[in-house]
């Protein structure tokens, strides 16, 4: 059952999306609550798994991953044993940053992040050799990064 989300919840959710490193007392001014107050709603929020994690978004560039690339995966067969092991591996590859299961043409729409095209030919083919069910892969390289996000519109007026 989703956690009830009040106008206070979704204003300190909106503020942390933005910046995490926001203080208590900042937000409390923001919102109209004290710094303890705030703490609790986050401690809660945190808990009640409406916060999952808090992140640093690196810039890509400054570690040498000057590629993005999003793939469209093709499995053979749906078979749950197969879906699995698959799923298994995208999650344990840290060059894949995101990952959706998917309708349409492919089953699934990978965003990967890579050094030059050389090396993310190598992840592609060892995707490929460890998961046999792989049918085909479709390539789109992003020229150029215009949003950034994971960011969850947050409503502060609920209902």
């Amino acid at each position: 059952m989703p956690a009830e989300l009040d106008k206070f919840d979704r204003r300190i959710l909106a503020i942390v999306q933005r910046d995490a490193r926001r203080s208590a007392e900042m937000i409390g001014t923001d919102v109209g609550l004290s710094a303890s107050a705030v703490q609790r709603r986050l401690a809660r929020l945190r808990e009640d798994g409406v916060i999952v994690a808090e992140v640093a978004l690196i810039e890509p560039r400054s570690v040498d991953q000057r590629l993005t690339v999003i793939a469209d995966l093709e499995v053979e067969r749906e078979r749950p044993e197969l879906l699995a092991s698959l799923r298994q591996w995208i999650a344990a590859e840290p060059a894949i940053q995101q990952a959706w299961y998917v309708t349409g043409d492919s089953d699934y729409v990978l965003v990967v992040t890579a050094r030059d095209v050389g090396d993310y030919d190598a992840l592609m083919q060892r995707l490929v050799s460890a998961n046999a069910n792989v049918k085909r892969f479709r390539t789109r390289v992003a020229l150029d990064t215009l949003k950034r996000s994971l960011a969850v519109p947050v409503d502060a007026t609920p209902g």
